[in-house]
């Protein structure tokens, strides 16, 4: 995999660089970015080959749009703060491939940075039709030498920007990709041992193939969020008003199963904080986690489970996390998530490889006020980070590989 030092060790001053970033960040109602995390994370690469005197276009997408154009899903707010970040104005095309983003292109002088509008504002870009996807590439790959793939967050995805137009330029691998997969690697090649999985979230079937890659690899696995109330069921518990997929009961069954088979530690919460609405509000209290009222809802782990899992974590040598351990966004459902972070800094203080998945994840761990140096690796990829544990092949890193 050819690398962002290769590129500038061969010289990009004058030459077009096509960046793929992820600035896939949250906004609020009004358009404010609440978690600045992905810009924050795409300015080393560019630094770098502005710095050597390229000309960087950025290109990127925010939320869902359908193929068209629609102003909540602007990049104008990140590249209002990748401007601020860099220090330097990113101005920011009115179109994606379109007159406006041909003529930003041309105009652009040695070591300015301009940005395309939302990649997904263009069919094209997610497009199930190689033809259309294609085409959408090669529009992109005109206005550009020299292609660096960036957005660790959207390498499992087959795009546009991420998969087709590596194959059209010179491509390589920019500093953030290789240092999620560097992290990755350690994960998953003979990691140092005791190796703890902590996996939360809202659903079972978001994780069932990295779980059960996982336990081929891992000493331990903590279970928490909502996901933890399918693992309640399958050992026969009543779980109440609780997020439940009764679908997957049988298969998360099977994973107990073999998890005793393989000497793989289950961990799961003892005491669950359950209330009767989803709402920060609401009438809550802490019970057993096979004494859940029915018409009640289990919202986060309890303090004895928070415990639990801190001392669990306590001798690990390799930690990764992935998905909250309850409702953080509600303060009286954030103490487990915030237990499993504190647990995590000191396991870094002790000399621990601490990873944190990325997703809610990131975001869990900047709102509780935790820096992002206080972990061993924040990533920006979620599902990249949980593709690439379960052992899939992920397009955008697939093609990089390709001479």
């Amino acid at each position: 995999m050819r690398t962002l030092d290769d590129l500038l060790a061969n010289g990009v001053r004058g030459k077009r660089v096509l960046v793929r970033s992820d600035l896939n960040v949250p906004l609020d109602a009004d358009g404010t970015i609440t978690d600045d995390g992905r810009v924050r994370a795409s300015v080393p690469t560019i630094e770098a080959l502005t710095g050597a005197g390229a000309r960087v276009v950025v290109c990127a997408h925010l939320g869902r749009p359908k193929g068209a154009p629609e102003a909540k899903y602007s990049l104008a707010p990140a590249a209002a703060r990748l401007g601020e970040l860099l220090g330097a104005d990113v101005t920011l095309a009115r179109d994606t491939v379109g007159v406006s983003a041909r003529a930003l292109v041309d105009g652009l002088a040695d070591g300015q940075v301009a940005m395309l509008e939302n990649l997904r504002f263009n069919a094209g870009e997610t497009s199930k039709d190689d033809a259309e996807r294609q085409a959408f590439a090669r529009e992109l790959a005109a206005l550009a030498d020299v292609f660096v793939s960036d957005g660790f967050g959207v390498v499992h995805r087959k795009q546009a920007s991420v998969y087709d137009v590596a194959q059209l330029l010179p491509h390589y691998a920019g500093g953030l990709v290789r240092a999620e997969v560097d992290v990755l690697q350690r994960l998953t090649q003979d990691p140092q041992r005791p190796y703890a999985v902590v996996l939360g979230g809202a659903k079972v079937s978001d994780k069932l193939g990295v779980i059960a890659n996982l336990l081929q690899t891992a000493d331990r696995l903590l279970i928490g969020g909502g996901m933890v109330f399918t693992f309640l069921k399958a050992q026969g518990h009543e779980v109440g008003k609780s997020l439940l997929e009764a679908d997957q009961v049988e298969v998360v069954k099977g994973y107990l199963q073999q998890a005793q088979e393989r000497g793989v530690e289950i961990v799961l919460p003892t005491d669950i904080v359950a209330a009767d609405a989803f709402s920060a509000d609401a009438a809550h209290d802490v019970v057993a986690a096979d004494a859940i009222p029915a018409d009640r809802m289990g919202l986060d782990i309890g303090p004895e489970s928070a415990k639990a899992f801190a001392a669990r974590l306590a001798d690990a040598r390799t930690v990764f996390w992935n998905g909250p351990m309850g409702a953080f966004e509600m303060a009286p459902y954030a103490a487990g998530t915030q237990a499993v972070a504190e647990a995590l800094v000191e396991a870094t203080r002790g000399g621990a490889l601490t990873v944190v998945g990325g997703g809610d994840s990131a975001a869990a761990v900047r709102q509780l006020g935790f820096a992002d140096d206080q972990f061993g690796h924040i990533s920006t990829g979620g599902g990249a980070s949980l593709e690439y544990l379960e052992g899939k092949a992920l397009p955008g890193l697939t093609v990089l590989e390709q001479d």
